[in-house]
């Protein structure tokens, strides 16, 4: 068997022979570096069809907000009502979208957010639905936000014992809705197709039960009874009837509670408003002098829900100092292998776990026994 080719020479090559494949390597190894680089400039200015969540700001709801007009208020004031001071912090957390529609991040910047924990890069329609513009989600953000509010405050005087009544008004008409012209911001709605409507549920509910049919709803404007009809129309991404309008919870309450918070939007500050208003209430400090954040939406019956971006919001609020953080039950699985150093988690699915938990956390009690998103 031969080894070598015997035909070719054994004999030393050339300096030329030599260079040549070398040279052409290099040429080939530069050529392909460059075209390297050109791509990797090309895509860092391409969209990428993905956005960026990462922690936005904190807010103590026992302490002060900035107003619109740069003035430092208190974040909950109460009227009506004896209230109580308190060294402890209730804190909410908030997330940042870094991009949006029109200006998607570049596929450079979502490599330096796939690395870093506390940010996450989400799809843009996710954050942005298609079809919905700036104008339209600000007023939702808007909307959920005032109805977080309310939810919360009859959340929280409930829990104190307080009695509150329920009303479903309409918050907003955008344009060219199918109730632009028949329904009315502040409108009450009485009755949908004659069955009494006192949570937003029992409206939805008569809508879809419509399956598209027009729909009779007795509202109350201005004082006075008034009859109108809508027809829903069916929304693909939802996958229901609508009759579009942003609607939220009124209430009748036996106090006045005003939350101050400019430039936040959406529902997931709703059970932190609660504490901090049974805090602000209450003779005793609930969180005796901790820090302590968290989040979730809140119902007046005290159900705590779910919320986005929870990995980003315990990171924030540990940068801001918080070594609790009140997380909902059914983000447990987004929580768990995710929690910043320094911190614990307490799972809650009510009020009253929230409020159970901060007394146990104020008296110096068995922490090691409170519900965690760890131990799940």
């Amino acid at each position: 068997m031969a080894l070598f080719d015997e035909n070719a020479s054994l004999g030393p090559a050339s300096r030329a022979e030599r260079r040549t494949p070398r040279r052409r390597g290099a040429r080939i190894g530069y050529a392909a570096m460059a075209i390297a680089l050109v791509a990797l400039a090309a895509m860092s200015f391409l969209p990428s069809g993905s956005v960026i969540q990462q922690p936005g700001p904190v807010y103590d709801t026992l302490g002060t907000a900035e107003t619109a007009d740069g003035e430092q208020v208190p974040l909950i004031q109460v009227t009506g009502a004896e209230t109580y001071e308190t060294e402890g912090q209730l804190d909410l957390t908030t997330v940042q979208v870094v991009g949006n529609r029109q200006q998607m991040p570049s596929w450079l910047e979502l490599v330096g957010a796939w690395f870093d924990p506390s940010r996450a890069v989400v799809p843009v329609d996710s954050v942005f639905p298609a079809g919905q513009t700036t104008e339209q989600r600000s007023e939702q953000n808007a909307a959920m936000m005032v109805d977080s509010q309310q939810e919360a405050t009859a959340a929280a005087l409930t829990e104190l014992g307080y009695d509150v009544d329920p009303r479903v008004r309409v918050y907003a008409v955008p344009e060219e809705s199918p109730a632009e012209g028949i329904l009315q911001t502040d409108d009450i709605i009485l009755t949908a197709d004659g069955i009494p409507v006192d949570l937003v549920d029992d409206l939805r509910e008569v809508i879809q039960d419509g399956d598209g049919d027009v729909v009779a709803i007795e509202v109350e404007r201005d004082g006075e009874p008034v009859e109108v009809e809508v027809e829903p129309v069916y929304d693909e991404a939802s996958e229901s009837w609508l009759v579009g309008v942003s609607i939220i919870h009124d209430y009748t309450f036996p106090i006045d509670v005003t939350i101050e918070l400019d430039n936040v939007g959406g529902p997931s500050a709703g059970l932190m408003f609660a504490l901090g208003i049974v805090d602000t209430l209450t003779p005793e400090e609930v969180t005796g002098g901790e820090h302590v954040a968290g989040t979730g939406t809140i119902s007046a019956d005290g159900e705590v829900g779910p919320i986005g971006g929870i990995r980003q919001k315990l990171y924030g609020a540990r940068a801001d100092g918080a070594t609790w953080f009140l997380a909902p039950s059914l983000n447990c699985d987004e929580v768990a292998g995710h929690v910043p150093d320094g911190m614990d988690v307490v799972e809650v699915e009510t009020l009253d776990d929230a409020v159970a938990a901060l007394d146990v956390i104020a008296s110096g009690g068995d922490t090691d026994a409170l519900p965690s998103c760890e131990a799940a």
